[in-house]
């Protein structure tokens, strides 16, 4: 597969197979996305897998788990600005339409968002945490090597679903995969293979025209 396609044809999946994916290409993967860059070669991120029958485990902890959770930090600014807060709004009522969750159903569009939290039925995921000492620089290399797995996810036949989601339950998933205490969760990461059937995942979001985010300078 062409870098290119791999990045055109990637998407954020929300529904998924239960065909299994094995612990070694997983590890495999990992591995591979370890390669990205990273300043001062620190490779902050810190991932820990769940898989298959360890994430029925984990679904069935995060059922138990009472504990009122403290958020490990904003997913969005609080006064979202124009053109970002629009864009958000965007990408919400599209899925729902595609869904057939009429706006005033609270209900239905509750139910579907606890569907993160059941990493939309994929049988694999991993967490990614960073050392709490790492600043916004490290948080960027955090973001490079997420988009390396999720491109070479991709090359074999893998999707995937990045979710922020998961700081909203950053004690019950410390707790679950026993991090140290220096360590804070960023995010989740689906992996399985994609639902070709689920209308969720007919959802492409669009991207703004180059000119309103590019200048080329004179």
């Amino acid at each position: 597969m062409e870098v290119s396609e791999a990045v055109n044809s990637r998407q954020s999946i929300r529904a998924f197979t239960d065909q299994e994916v094995s612990d070694e290409l997983i590890q495999r993967l990992l591995e591979k996305s370890a390669r990205a860059a990273s300043g001062g070669n620190l490779q902050p991120w810190k991932i820990f897998v769940i898989n298959n029958e360890t994430m029925i485990n984990f679904l069935k902890f995060q059922e138990d788990w009472t504990d009122p959770e403290t958020p490990a930090y904003d997913i969005y600014p609080e006064n979202l600005s124009e053109p970002y807060k629009t864009s958000r709004y965007e990408v919400g009522a599209e899925m729902y339409s595609i869904l057939d969750i009429d706006r005033d159903d609270k209900e239905g569009r509750f139910k579907q968002m606890l569907e993160n939290f059941k990493f939309f039925g994929a049988p694999s995921a991993f967490f990614c945490f960073v050392d709490r000492q790492m600043g916004r620089p490290q948080w960027s290399d955090l973001g490079m090597f997420l988009q390396n797995f999720m491109l070479l996810a991709k090359e074999v036949g893998l999707d995937t679903c990045p979710q922020e989601a998961w700081a909203i339950k950053q004690e019950s998933v410390t707790a679950f995969v026993k991090a140290p205490d220096e360590l804070m969760l960023f995010c989740g990461m689906a992996i399985g293979y994609k639902d070709d059937e689920a209308k969720i995942n007919k959802l492409r979001t669009e991207r703004r025209p180059f000119e309103d985010w590019a200048t080329f300078v004179k």
